[in-house]
């Protein structure tokens, strides 16, 4: 009897820990998450003085943008735009994003229609939808942009 206990508790518990074991040896190998990557995934703080730092748009009047979270199938960065400054009009076709007013006021043109997003509201831009962030303001522009797939690669202009 204790042999059967012994052999149901084997195909009960060991059975799936094994299966779980190959179909995790099946599964692509990735590369080795970077140092500032490893401190992201062991859920320490991150801000704008830590994370991944890039400029965009005019040089003489450049926008900012920091990497907050990077991952395969999401993205969070907070970006600061100057007054007058503007993205190009583009779209995605798979992304899902999300633009949160941190400061400022945001302008926002969906498909031609023209959209005004204060600080502590956002404005969802689903796949395929045309669009242009743009700051018309006379303050510095402060906003949080998450997409969800990552929208680096799946950006064309509209």
């Amino acid at each position: 009897m204790k042999r059967l206990a012994v052999l149901l508790w084997v195909a009960a518990f060991a059975a799936p820990v094994a299966i779980g074991k190959a179909h995790a040896q099946d599964q692509p190998k990735q590369a080795a998450p970077s140092a500032p990557d490893k401190l992201k995934s062991m859920g320490l703080p991150i801000s704008t003085k830590t994370a991944e730092h890039y400029t965009w748009g005019d040089p003489a009047n450049p926008c900012d943008g920091w990497y907050l979270v990077q991952s395969g199938d999401l993205s969070v960065i907070e970006e600061r735009m100057p007054p007058g400054t503007f993205e190009q009009r583009h779209v995605h076709r798979r992304s899902r994003q999300f633009f949160y007013v941190l400061s400022g006021e945001l302008s926002m043109e969906t498909d031609g229609t023209q959209h005004i997003v204060h600080a502590g509201e956002g404005i969802e831009i689903a796949p395929g939808v045309a669009h242009q962030a743009m700051n018309h303001g006379k303050s510095d522009l402060r906003i949080l942009v998450t997409s969800q797939p990552p929208s680096h690669g799946d950006r064309q202009p509209a």
